[in-house]
């Protein structure tokens, strides 16, 4: 019988120069997620990284039990959160960035702005029209996000020095960051080398653009580590646990799809569309998308404030008698 993936103790990386990070990576079983939250050690400044909301789809019930771990462990290192970034609108998990905002913005001088590429305007309004989301509900004031980053922009962390990092494919508006210049948290771009990368049948998925955004990382510093925004481990894999992240060197000598002397780019796109054609939606698809195009906000109550809040399902397989 195949050993179960266990995950290790939430594991942490200390600074070791004031222009790195303290980092701190949490992962989520029940969504293969790994969150981050990324410290300046002179300022205290912190961010945190595609934070998840639990979701329990049997109860159709939301709780907060892994984001109040990401606050606590947040309080307990007395960071100060300046920003909550997302790396793309999730399909396979609930952001718990508005909830972390609202919380953080009773416990801090200032509320740290949700942030994430400015491409993801297109991608709310495709899928704001296929749920039929009302656009005050995905834009400023009320929902969505607070900051979107052009390409290449840098911005900072306290101290630290960060730059947003465009590496489309999985979608188009997914961004990377990096981070003190040796970190680059890459989302759903590049997972570990014997996985290799993300899915790209999604709208606006590309996967000539993934294997672009592919050699944009590995032409990184070797020594860059890649923390990646999930871990899957094959079942045939050697690997027992998940872990947050290997070096651009692992990915250039190791990556089943991107490594040198591996696969070229037209054999790339024809494996990894033979790859995604066999691939399910993910279990959490629908609930997931309405509510991180909202930037992981509620839709409004039916019938005023203390109405039932309604996500749409799409049915197949029926059909009309009328």
């Amino acid at each position: 019988m195949q050993q179960p993936i266990l995950p290790p103790p939430n594991t942490t990386i200390l600074s070791t120069s004031p222009t790195t990070p303290n980092i701190h990576a949490l992962f989520d079983p029940p969504t293969s997620t790994w969150q981050y939250l990324i410290a300046d050690p002179t300022t205290s400044a912190a961010a945190i990284i595609d934070p998840v909301l639990d979701y329990d789809p049997t109860t159709q019930t939301i709780t907060t039990t892994t984001a109040d771990t990401l606050l606590a462990l947040a309080a307990s290192k007395q960071y100060t959160i300046s920003h909550i970034l997302e790396t793309h609108i999730h399909a396979d998990h609930l952001t718990a960035a508005a909830y972390l905002q609202a919380r953080l913005a009773q416990s801090q001088p200032s509320k740290p702005p949700i942030c994430a590429g400015h491409r993801i305007s297109q991608v709310q309004r495709l899928f704001a029209a296929r749920y039929a989301i009302p656009a005050e509900e995905y834009q400023p004031p009320k929902g969505g996000f607070d900051r979107l980053f052009q390409d290449d922009e840098t911005f900072r962390i306290g101290g630290l020095e960060a730059v947003a990092v465009h590496l489309p494919g999985h979608t188009p508006d997914h961004l990377g960051y990096l981070i003190g210049g040796e970190n680059l948290f890459s989302g759903d771009s590049l997972f570990h080398p014997d996985i290799g990368t993300a899915r790209c049948d999604f709208p606006g998925g590309s996967p000539e653009q993934l294997w672009a955004s592919g050699q944009k990382v590995l032409a990184l510093a070797p020594d860059t580590k890649v923390w990646a925004g999930h871990d899957y481990p094959p079942p045939a894999g050697g690997r027992k646990e998940v872990v947050p992240y290997v070096t651009v060197r692992e990915h250039q000598q190791g990556n089943r799809h991107l490594k040198k002397g591996g696969p070229s780019r037209e054999e790339f796109v024809r494996l990894r569309g033979e790859r995604d054609r066999g691939l399910g939606e993910p279990r959490l698809l629908h609930v997931a998308l309405q509510v991180n195009v909202r930037g992981g906000r509620m839709p409004a109550p039916i019938g005023g404030e203390g109405g039932l809040r309604l996500l749409r399902v799409p049915v197949r397989g029926g059909k009309s008698w009328e």
